[in-house]
């Protein structure tokens, strides 16, 4: 049987770990669209010549 305070003591850890992964997750988003504002577009893989259009 788990105590009332080892019980609290498991669902504060539980909840670190949940804010430590929606953080990494939030900074890895963040880095994401930093490299996209620098780059451009990273979902557009066309090469140049097939963005011109065609006669």
């Amino acid at each position: 049987m788990i105590s009332n305070s080892e019980m609290i003591r498991i669902r504060r850890q539980m909840q670190r770990r949940i804010r430590d992964v929606v953080a990494e997750r939030r900074r890895a988003r963040q880095m994401e669209a930093t490299v996209v504002d620098l780059t451009g577009d990273p979902t557009d893989t066309r090469p140049e010549s097939s963005l011109t259009p065609t006669a």
